[in-house]
């Protein structure tokens, strides 16, 4: 009988020497960073009490689903430790109730969070970090962002970049939208993916209610379409300034705190290590103004991530401001390895020798149509219509690079960074989820999800288990869920028509494009769920740190698919 003794873990696994080594010293370098800047390291629990994470309003940062339960002996809930920054919390609350102030703490443990399954995320991840806590203001900010400048400097194989945000601009924002707390979540969510056309779709829905000036609620929707789109240098700062000026002075407040932490870490302009980003508001939920982000150009991730986070004390019964970071070790020491197979010199991108915008392209029909959109931008495509067997394929004299995969294995490719853009059909978006920027929809492939049965049945009438076929389990859930139905899904790879007609199911979640093949087998759309089209997504990293290439690249394809 077949084991598990051998293998470890679904988003584990087991680390050699060179690996250890190598992670061993980039710890090294950032311990001596923190102690130089007068942090001490403490410890907390591989375990905490359910509560910790999901008391008050903690119970939104992290899903009960991400977490990993357990119960003590006593029966109690526990959870696997998910985050480090909320336990330094709690600790500091009941262990350093009334020590000087400002308590400055560091830590080196693990993190371990749910992953979706084959996705080749790890599950346990060592992070390193700082906590300051009992200091407030702009000098307090500026030393932790120069700490955490310092800290990637020290441990990054490849040259870095800084990017900050406030939260509090959103949030102030979307108090002046009529909106629905749903709604509200999702405009959320498309400003934190930048996913514009959704965004826009969200928005253009919202009814802006008229402010004491007459148009502060129509404003408010206006610069929040614009909100995903202000990051990058001084420019991205004057554009939000003119959006902004005369809204709202807690809003131009805020801005000029940006302004004011920029021209300090970036005298005269800066050399672009420091950007903006008003759409960085995806960080956890505790952060509740300043927040920042640290990326390195050889890693898909971003590696360092951090923030204020003045109320989260509060929850422990310590209203003390805080803020802190941390970093990923093991993204740092995959780089520092990688840079190690380089004959120990930093990759070429380090160099200066910058690598063509990778494109994955889903084969098949989007692969055509947007070979035709391409041409129709004005690329001289031929090297892709022409390439045989060859899976990647560059267009000389234009710094692209184009692989042709299959859908689910673009997401893939684009989500961990081996390639920068991806050409990707929503109803595959919509099944896999994942982390990357979803920037534009491309209006090729368009089709719709929807639920279809045989002709002349009832599907919602009637009594007893109602159970339907898909090759999208995860959109079928979710649709009926928000019926409030109890469904049985049953995944099918290949022609999900048959199931209703070999009696395995009582209807169908499909895409339809014509409705020609539903027909012939005697089956009928129920109810459209959604529209699909193809979609041009961006790796979050790539998107930062080439941003000049892929504007000018979307920017074509854009002016292409208008005309």
């Amino acid at each position: 009988m077949a084991g598990y003794e051998k293998i470890t873990p679904e988003g584990t696994r087991d680390m050699l020497f060179e690996e250890c080594a190598v992670r061993g010293g980039v710890m090294e370098k950032l311990r001596g960073v923190f102690a130089g800047a007068g942090y001490r390291e403490v410890s907390t629990p591989g375990f905490e009490f359910y509560d910790v994470f999901a008391s008050g309003d903690k119970a939104e940062y992290y899903p009960q689903e991400s977490m990993y339960k357990m119960t003590d002996a006593r029966g109690r809930l526990v959870t696997v430790r998910p985050d480090n920054t909320i336990p330094i919390a709690r600790m500091t609350a009941s262990k350093l109730r009334g020590a000087p102030l400002p308590i400055k703490l560091s830590y080196a443990q693990q993190v371990f969070r749910r992953q979706q399954e084959l996705s080749g995320r790890s599950a346990e991840v060592m992070q390193m970090g700082v906590e300051l806590i009992g200091a407030s203001g702009f000098d307090s900010d500026v030393d932790m962002l120069s700490l955490a400048a310092t800290s990637l400097d020290a441990a990054a194989a490849s040259p870095c970049r800084i990017e900050i945000g406030h939260v509090g601009i959103f949030n102030l924002l979307i108090d002046g939208v009529d909106a629905s707390p749903e709604d509200k979540a999702l405009i959320h969510r498309y400003i934190a993916a930048k996913n514009y056309a959704a965004l826009d779709d969200a928005l253009d829905r919202a009814e802006a209610p008229s402010a004491p000036d007459g148009d502060g609620g129509l404003r408010s929707v206006e610069i929040l379409r614009r909100l995903p789109r202000l990051f990058g240098g001084r420019e991205a700062l004057a554009e939000a300034s003119g959006l902004m000026d005369g809204y709202d002075d807690k809003l131009t407040g805020m801005l000029s705190y940006l302004e004011r932490l920029f021209a300090t870490l970036s005298p005269g302009g800066g050399d672009g290590r420091v950007m903006i980003d008003l759409g960085l508001v995806n960080q956890a939920g505790y952060y509740s103004s300043l927040v920042f982000r640290g990326y390195t150009e050889d890693t898909g991730v971003p590696v360092l991530s951090g923030g204020r986070y003045d109320d989260l004390l509060a929850d422990f019964g310590e209203g003390l401001p805080a803020t802190g970071f941390g970093l990923d070790i093991d993204a740092l020491t995959a780089s520092a390895l990688r840079a190690r197979g380089n004959g120990g010199t930093r990759s070429p991108a380090a160099a200066g020798e910058r690598r063509s915008l990778r494109v994955a392209i889903t084969k098949g029909r989007l692969e055509r149509a947007f070979t035709e959109l391409m041409e129709k931008a004005g690329f001289d495509c031929a090297p892709l219509n022409d390439k045989g067997r060859k899976l990647l394929v560059a267009l000389p004299g234009t710094g692209l690079e184009f692989f042709l995969a299959k859908a689910p294995d673009v997401i893939t490719y684009v989500e961990h960074g081996v390639c920068d853009i991806g050409i990707v059909g929503k109803d595959t978006i919509a099944e896999q989820g994942g982390t990357y920027y979803e920037i534009m929809n491309l209006g090729i492939g368009r089709c719709k999800f929807a639920l279809a049965a045989p002709r002349g049945s009832d599907f919602f009438g009637g009594y007893g288990a109602k159970t339907v076929a898909t090759k999208y389990p995860n959109v079928a859930e979710r649709y009926f869920a928000g019926k409030g139905m109890d469904v049985e899904i049953i995944k099918i790879e290949g022609s999900v028509e048959i199931a209703p007609l070999l009696s395995l199911s009582g209807a169908i979640v499909d895409i339809v494009e014509t409705g020609v093949t539903l027909e012939e087998n005697g089956l009928a759309v129920i109810e459209e769920i959604r529209d699909i089209s193809a979609r041009f997504i961006v790796n979050v990293t790539s998107m930062k740190l080439k941003k000049e290439e892929i504007d000018g690249f979307a920017a074509r394809i854009s002016g292409a698919k208008e005309s």
